[in-house]
């Protein structure tokens, strides 16, 4: 049998932000008189804000102060500004639509705060596909990808066991996340990550579209 749950991340494997989120760090860090490196932060783009931010401020915490002021400003960028003007990953929608045809049970996983996903997921053209309600974000985990925590509660929405679900991400931080939690990932290099930092997964395509292309000879097939 082969698997019976995806497990989705959104930024930069359904909708390409990853780009945006990092000019959103540095904007927001730069509001409060912080000045940081895209590129630097372009890395790290898949963790969470509780990482990110003693990284870039140290002595500052996600939680409050200072360091909750960066976030939530960082959030109103992506919400207001960036998340609308990204475009969905090439076959984004297809893939989905393809997975749900399959009959493969479908669950959103991703770092991103739920009062963005919507927005992302909008971008990304499978609002209407997906379960926003059933979605796993940084709110619903106590640490951030790379920890396990995020993957977790998403299998146990998904109720099924970590061998019987795969996840599909872009960042070295998804594939570490899920193999902690015991689930086999599927990379899309549109996230903009090189290959050798997504060597852990099963399989690495080029976006959603090409994974569609050679659904029938990929880890997905039942066959």
């Amino acid at each position: 049998m082969g698997f019976q749950g995806v497990i989705l991340d959104v930024d930069g494997t359904l909708v390409l932000s990853n780009d945006a989120h990092a000019q959103a760090w540095v904007d927001a860090f730069a509001k409060y008189d912080y000045q940081i490196n895209f590129e630097e932060v372009r890395q790290m783009i898949g963790i969470g804000g509780d990482q990110i931010i003693p990284k870039f401020a140290p002595g500052l915490s996600d939680a409050e102060g200072k360091g909750k002021e960066i976030i939530t400003y960082r959030t109103q960028l992506i919400v207001d500004k960036f998340a609308p003007k990204v475009s969905p990953a090439s076959g984004a929608r297809e893939l989905v639509e393809k997975m749900q045809n399959e009959g493969l049970h479908l669950i959103i996983a991703s770092s991103a705060k739920a009062e963005e996903l919507g927005v992302l997921l909008k971008a990304a053209q499978v609002d209407d596909l997906l379960n926003q309600d059933e979605a796993t974000t940084s709110s619903d985990a106590k640490n951030s990808k790379p920890a396990p925590d995020i993957v977790e509660v998403a299998l146990s929405k998904l109720n099924l066991q970590p061998e019987n679900v795969v996840m599909l991400g872009d960042t070295p931080y998804d594939v570490e996340s899920a193999n902690k939690a015991g689930v086999e990932v599927i990379a899309f290099r549109c996230g903009g990550f090189d290959d050798s930092l997504l060597e852990n997964a099963i399989a690495i395509y080029d976006h959603p579209a090409d994974l569609l292309q050679n659904y029938d000879n990929s880890p997905l097939s039942k066959v």
